[in-house]
């Protein structure tokens, strides 16, 4: 084996290590190997997201936001308009996940689907990115029908910490729902924390 470079995946850390010399001691490959691998894994996930298979696409999608590779935002924006809802609301909350601000307005748009579970997608990753300008479509979704869709939009709301939201939130404080009503009263503390720090 002198002379010739292996390289492998060490199956107890998922870490790429090369073996050198004779010796085979394992030793952690260079950050310019462990930067080539990693954007080769991204492209690959990337070219998975545009598969014609269902199964593919959402798990590409879900994937792409462990990344954190803002590679992977146009690809993940364009996923939002995906046909089936399973691909765009993991699309969306992976945007939340990478934290890229491209993401800001494409996600307020998708506040506004037929489907509940890109809204509330949309709204968890919203919620992550902490944009005011998502705030006035975030408060309209506080009397949306579906229970998902008010927690996760009051959750990104005291995420946020905008003082707008505060009114429209107190509002909601009488949902009929326990969780919706806890969710509320913590967005609404979260809120008021920031604006108003001891």
């Amino acid at each position: 084996m002198h002379g010739k470079v292996l390289i492998m995946t060490d199956t107890d850390k998922g870490d790429p290590v090369d073996l050198i010399g004779s010796g085979g001691a394992p030793r952690p490959a260079g950050p310019e190997v462990q930067d080539t691998q990693r954007k080769a894994h991204v492209r690959g996930l990337i070219e998975l997201l545009r598969s014609t298979s269902l199964d593919a696409r959402w798990k590409a999608a879900e994937a792409l936001g462990a990344t954190g590779d803002t590679e992977a935002v146009e690809p993940l924006i364009a996923a939002l308009s995906d046909p089936f809802v399973d691909v765009a609301w993991l699309a969306a909350k992976s945007l939340g996940k990478i934290g890229d601000p491209r993401a800001v307005e494409p996600l307020i748009a998708a506040l506004q689907s037929k489907e509940k579970w890109l809204r509330v997608g949309a709204s968890w990753a919203l919620g992550r990115l902490k944009d005011p300008r998502a705030v006035p479509r975030l408060v309209s979704l506080l009397k949306d029908p579906k229970k998902m869709v008010r927690k996760n939009a009051a959750w990104a709301l005291g995420a946020i910490g905008d003082e707008r939201a505060a009114g429209p939130l107190s509002e909601q404080a009488t949902d009929p729902d326990p969780e919706i009503r806890d969710t509320v009263a913590e967005a609404i503390g979260a809120i008021r924390k920031k604006n108003n720090p001891a």
